[in-house]
């Protein structure tokens, strides 16, 4: 008596743990036997009774046009075990149906109609060429945690993407909040084209980029997936950045109108002023975008030292040109004194606050 075994690898068990925290339903579609699937599945984690099992007979002919009857049965199941080739692809097509978005992972040629039909189809890196030409992606380790990997970097780049987005859109909302204020009061344009275009190119250029390296919050494989109709610009998205953009542009029209008929400082002098309490509104705010949940007080800055190199750059690189002739003429600004810095330092500062309130009301909503 022989008897071959293909043993589960040591990390696939805590795998699908991870994507059951994340909220990711794994299931087993195969050809083999049922006790097999079974006994494997339970193994894994996938299944904890024969009441999770379905065999290839009970789902019924492939020819059927997919009924809700055998939506739910589908629904209902973990392991499908003893199935066709032709059953797979109208497994997947059911799961669609239901409203998920599928992933297939397959090696044979088999697989191959399942993959195509899915939403991602996964071949394994020493599948056949079929199924690796019909795949959207090959594993090349042929291994089903680098899957559960490969779902954890791509929640850690769409968060990436999200607070790129929200600070350059939300510094956009603060300059035209301004202007638009200005124009309504018939007061002088607070920044000229040259200035706008420093703040936009070069001081907001260069801190944007350092969000792009931000680590992977920790809970990102505790949230449940977000729909993949849902666009970047949700209901939290719209709120922050609104939020911070139309405070952020308050703020700095207030100061710019009380320099001009309170202080009646000349325009140039108060347009300087303007000008670095906007730098300085970008600086602090690009710490609030480090993260839409967490607390700015609770992020070390040793997680990402190429932002806190990216505000100082800016920031230092804004102060030297204020001290450079050609600059000065160009961007019509000034040295300032380090007085009127403390002040506009702790005026930019209202920003952090508002937002760490924002978050802190945003979590007792949720918590509820």
């Amino acid at each position: 008596l022989v008897c071959f075994i293909d043993p589960l690898r040591a990390e696939s068990k805590e795998a699908v743990l991870k994507c059951k925290k994340a909220g990711v339903e794994v299931n087993m579609v195969t050809g083999d036997h049922p006790a097999t699937a079974l006994f494997i599945a339970k193994e894994l984690g996938i299944a904890s009774s024969e009441k999770d099992l379905i065999t290839g007979e009970k789902l019924g002919p492939v020819e059927l046009e997919i009924t809700p009857e055998f939506i739910n049965l589908v629904s209902s199941a973990k392991v499908f075990a003893g199935v066709s080739p032709l059953q797979k692809l109208k497994i997947i097509k059911a799961l669609m149906q239901a409203g998920h978005f599928v992933a297939v992972t397959g090696d044979g040629v088999n697989d191959a109609p399942a993959l195509k039909q899915a939403n991602i189809g996964v071949a394994m890196g020493s599948g056949t060429d079929i199924t690796k030409e019909t795949a959207t992606m090959i594993v090349a380790d042929d291994n089903f945690s680098s899957i559960v990997s490969g779902v954890e970097e791509g929640r850690f780049a769409y968060d990436n993407v999200r607070k790129v987005v929200y600070f350059v859109i939300s510094s956009g909302i603060a300059e035209i909040v301004l202007f638009i204020l200005t124009i309504l009061g018939n007061i002088p344009l607070p920044l000229f084209a040259a200035q706008l275009l420093w703040l936009n190119v070069v001081t907001n250029g260069i801190q944007d980029i350092s969000l792009a390296f931000e680590p992977g919050e920790k809970d990102v494989m505790t949230r449940h997936p977000r729909s993949p109709k849902e666009g970047i610009f949700n209901k939290i998205m719209l709120s922050q950045t609104l939020i911070s953009g139309v405070f952020i542009g308050l703020v700095v029209f207030v100061v710019w109108v009380f320099s001009l008929r309170y202080l009646h400082l000349p325009e140039d002098s108060a347009r300087n002023l303007v000008l670095l309490l906007m730098v300085l509104f970008q600086n602090i705010h690009l710490f609030n975008c480090r993260s839409e949940r967490l607390s700015t007080f609770k992020l070390s800055l040793k997680r990402n030292l190429i932002l806190v190199f990216g505000v100082l750059a800016a920031h230092s690189l804004h102060l030297i040109v204020a001290h450079i002739p050609v600059m000065q003429k160009v961007l019509k600004i000034s040295p300032i004194s380090f007085k009127q810095w403390i002040i506009l330092f702790i005026l930019a500062s209202s920003v952090l606050l508002l937002m760490e309130v924002f978050k802190y009301f945003r979590r007792l909503v949720k918590e509820k």
